[in-house]
């Protein structure tokens, strides 16, 4: 069990994917600010009630993902830019609103469950057919180059890229984020990319009839 500083926020952060923050609340400015000094990293957590900035601290989900600051563009005001690579899951225990500005968690690692890494490989070579058949239809949809660099060689880091790129509702992300199964989370991964490669091969379709359908991976 560790102490680890929380920013909720809108968005699931997935092990290995980037987070791009501008941070302008006071409250944020300190916790970044401190994080920066002492080199450590801070959780992200998908907010389940309250809102994102100028509110009261809201209330996250319990499962997040630790973010190591990998870079800083420090602006006017104490305001600062910076871009963060996801770690590893937590699970908060306790959360400290009293202490700090910013909500402060006692948490704890909590890595998925792989039973059979031989298995894994098989799935993982699977979800990549599918994962790079979904980018290429994207690219025929949208028009538009789609630039998503190098994949993971290991299957759980291909498998948390995969989730970052699908677009689909926070929620569902953090059900992704939560599973505490490596083959049911690539069972879920599978079923979703299945779904969404034949509603993009349905837009192509349609798009030899209507060239404005509109589609963005963003």
């Amino acid at each position: 069990m560790f102490e680890l500083p929380l920013f909720p926020l809108n968005t699931v952060l997935f092990p290995g994917a980037p987070i791009h923050l501008h941070i302008f609340e006071a409250r944020y400015q300190q916790m970044i600010g401190l994080c920066i000094e002492e080199r450590r990293p801070f959780g992200v957590v998908l907010i389940r009630s309250g809102k994102e900035a100028n509110a009261p601290l809201a209330t996250p989900y319990r499962v997040g993902c630790t973010a190591n600051i990998i870079q800083v563009q420090r602006l006017e005001q104490g305001r600062f830019n910076v871009v963060a690579i996801g770690q590893e899951r937590f699970r908060i225990l306790t959360l400290d609103a009293d202490t700090q500005p910013y909500l402060i968690g006692q948490v704890e690692l909590y890595p998925i469950r792989v039973t059979d890494p031989k298995e894994l490989e098989q799935q993982a070579a699977r979800l990549q057919h599918y994962f790079k058949k979904f980018v290429a239809a994207v690219i025929e949809v949208s028009g538009n180059a789609v630039d998503i660099g190098d994949l993971p060689e290991d299957a759980l880091g291909l498998a948390y890229i995969a989730a970052t790129v699908l677009q689909i509702g926070v929620h569902q992300k953090q059900a992704l984020l939560e599973q505490t199964d490596a083959a049911m989370l690539f069972n879920q991964l599978l079923h979703l990319y299945r779904r969404e490669q034949a509603l993009l091969k349905a837009m192509i379709l349609h798009g030899e009839q209507q060239d404005d359908a509109p589609y963005s991976l963003n």
